[in-house]
């Protein structure tokens, strides 16, 4: 089975008693966007909590929410139970925040059969599916092994580079206020601003009450920003919010899609790269 990057709660409703389906729990403890979950400390029935915060992420990098080494990401996947030929559903509290960054990790990491769940854990409340209160993980054994697929990912180097090539076309996922610098940025010690040559494309922009827009929408926001089939590289505060817009992005467009997963808490860092207002 291939699965769509985006499915619903009926379709994973329906789909609960298959043997490869593995449903992961992305919910954040906290958010700089300062979102508030409507269901706290319940679960979708069965699901498997992937902690991105204290596990998932690079530990020996200054950089908050970089990619774990394979091996790392390998060994936490078979504790979770993840298989080779595991179904992956991911969702969060929030609708869709945190639950994009867990799809592009594993196509990443070489897992393609992924998705995320729209509307979150809210939509599948809502529809009186089944949930559970939050426990601690079981020990599961998977067989999953990484394949890295480098081609995902750029660089600050790449991309200081690309200000004069225009090989790619920088699209930032933060919000305008701080896109243009007329606002502080969350963390300390950071310019404001944006990469010179990017634009700007707020996650919100792409969202609807926690769900992806339609596809019909998401045209249209794309062609408003004149996009065309340039190959595209994502970024926002500490790529977490660019896998928003870059999953929006696969479900209209066969564009080349790349994450900067340093995102600008990277290139924010003073006078360390150039800086627009």
């Amino acid at each position: 089975m291939n699965l769509k990057p985006i499915i619903s709660a009926k379709w994973l409703f329906e789909n609960l008693q298959n043997p490869n389906l593995v449903i992961l729990d992305a919910s954040p403890r906290e958010n700089k966007s300062n979102l508030i979950p409507e269901f706290m400390n319940i679960k979708i029935e069965g699901a498997r909590y992937f902690d991105m915060e204290r596990v998932f992420f690079d530990k020996e990098n200054v950089l908050p929410n970089m990619i774990p080494n394979e091996r790392v990401f390998e060994e936490e996947c078979l504790k979770l139970g993840v298989n080779n030929d595991s179904l992956i559903v991911v969702y969060d509290n929030l609708g869709i925040y945190t639950s994009p960054r867990v799809w592009w990790l594993f196509k990443v990491m070489g897992h393609a059969d992924i998705a995320v769940l729209d509307g979150g854990l809210s939509a599948w409340k809502k529809e009186h599916y089944p949930t559970e209160s939050i426990a601690k993980n079981k020990t599961f054994s998977g067989n999953f092994t990484t394949k890295y697929h480098a081609d995902l990912v750029v660089d600050a180097n790449t991309l200081l580079k690309n200000i004069d090539a225009k090989n790619l076309l920088v699209v930032d996922a933060r919000s305008q206020e701080r896109f243009n610098g007329l606002v502080p940025e969350p963390r300390e010690n950071m310019s404001s601003g944006h990469i010179p040559n990017s634009i700007n494309l707020p996650f919100e922009k792409v969202l609807n009450q926690g769900k992806m827009k339609p596809e019909n929408e998401l045209k249209k926001i794309f062609k408003n920003l004149n996009i065309e089939n340039q190959p595209l590289a994502f970024t926002c505060g500490s790529g977490i919010t660019a896998c928003i817009i870059l999953l929006a992005s696969e479900l209209i467009f066969e564009n080349k899609n790349v994450l900067y997963d340093g995102s600008w808490s990277e290139w924010g860092q003073m006078g360390k790269f150039p800086v627009e207002k």
